[in-house]
């Protein structure tokens, strides 16, 4: 990695992981509006490189990292023949060097699925300041990710737009990880997703392109039937877990179509305190970056006058059974819930690609869990994962995927027979 960077310390120095992505695009929009609080100085994308080259232009990155490797390739010529220097890097190896440079600040994990997980534990242990914007390392290593934050001294925000809300209405010495005095209970609400009054025997027929449009929230294809499926609740449950040290008993979802109220809190005194605003990704991500002071967003403020009636519902579990499945993993623990998180992936996968029907995904996790719950290859006999068994983890991370392809083949095989 070249070492003729200079003159970067007055400026907090941001490494966006995704930039292409829904959280990427909206942390560049509130970088753009600090600019003389924060400068942007590694940018990471898959093979998206049109907009990624749009990026560089704009923000003059010192580093860039492509993990695809024809984009890489693509990339690197284009910049060369545009008289650009910019050092293009390949590979997740790249990311996690970058992880490490001391001149970076901030780390915004906006990378969808579980290859996130290696970055963000070592930028845990190289104590930066990480804006967590997706659920999979902490669903997959919570254990793992809190005690790297403990010994390196980085510090974990949470830019997920419910358990930033709880974090905003937190007590006033709350630190992520650290049980929260006085509290309660804690609320996520869930939009409840496009098909949320769509008759059950109709689920089976709806397409990848129906369930990408949430009524709400702009965000990914992958995050968008997460949020169909409420399977993106679910890794939220579990994800409070870690983040405010909690038991399932004292973490509720409730239904909230309108996405006006982000989360809840309850304290021992029978107070509720809640946070509202628009659904627009940019303030928790501006929140996250200015704290502990609160920045400007770009975001309009709330106007309560203009409001129709807030709704909230209990959760239907024959909807919506990824929930009750996600307290059960946070029951049974250990791998668990990265077994369940890499089903969800390559089901999801499967679907998109429309190998299998939507109500297929919840029942291809379900197999999943059966078939990895008779498997002795998961065998293990420690009560906890340390640092040495992240290599073991990623394995079992493997093998769920693996097994999942088998149910989802399987299914396939019945189905043309």
């Amino acid at each position: 990695m070249p070492k003729n960077v200079k003159n970067l310390e007055k400026l907090q120095q941001v490494v966006i992981l995704g930039s292409t992505g829904s959280v990427g695009l909206n942390t560049l929009e509130v970088i753009q509006k600090q600019s003389h609080k924060f400068q942007v100085f590694a940018l990471t994308a898959h093979k998206n490189i049109s907009l990624l080259t749009q990026q560089i232009a704009l923000f003059h990155p010192k580093f860039v990292v492509v993990t695809c490797q024809y984009a890489h390739q693509k990339l690197h010529a284009e910049l060369k023949e545009q008289g650009n220097i910019t050092p293009v890097l390949f590979g997740h190896e790249s990311i996690i060097e970058l992880m490490t440079h001391p001149l970076v600040d901030i780390v915004v994990g906006g990378l969808v699925g579980a290859v996130g997980l290696m970055p963000l534990i070592t930028a845990a242990m190289h104590g930066k300041r990480i804006l967590l914007a997706n659920k999979e390392p902490l669903v997959m290593a919570g254990a793992l990710f809190i005690q790297a934050l403990k010994e390196g001294g980085g510090v974990l925000l949470p830019v997920d737009s419910e358990h930033n809300a709880i974090f905003q209405v937190m007590p006033r010495d709350f630190s992520i990880g650290r049980k929260p005095e006085g509290v309660t209970k804690i609320i996520l609400t869930a939009s409840g997703g496009p098909f949320l009054h769509t008759p059950l025997e109709q689920l089976d027929k709806v397409t990848p392109e129906q369930a990408i449009l949430h009524p709400v929230w702009k965000m990914g294809k992958k995050i968008s039937i997460d949020s169909a499926t409420l399977m993106n609740k679910a890794l939220e449950v579990i994800e409070a877990h870690f983040l405010f040290d909690l038991p399932g008993s004292n973490i509720e979802v409730v239904i909230h179509p309108q996405s006006t109220v982000h989360s809840m809190v309850c304290y021992e005194d029978g107070s509720m305190l809640a946070q509202l605003g628009m659904p627009d990704m940019r303030t928790p991500i501006a929140y996250c970056l200015g704290w502990p002071d609160r920045i400007k967003s770009g975001v309009e403020m709330l106007d309560l006058t203009k409001m129709g009636p807030l709704e909230f519902h209990s959760v239907d579990i024959n909807r919506f059974p990824a929930i009750p499945l996600a307290y059960e993993m946070m029951k049974k623990g250990n791998v668990w819930p990265a077994i369940f998180n890499a089903a969800n992936e390559v089901a999801v996968t499967a679907f998109l690609d429309q190998k299998i029907k939507f109500t297929d995904i919840i029942y291809c996790i379900q197999k999943t869990l059966e078939k990895m719950d008779k498997s002795i290859d998961i065998t293990w006999s420690g009560e906890r994962l340390s640092f040495n068994d992240l290599e073991w983890l990623l394995h079992i991370d493997s093998l769920a995927r693996q097994t999942t392809r088998s149910v989802i083949q399987e299914k396939n095989q019945v189905k043309v027979n």
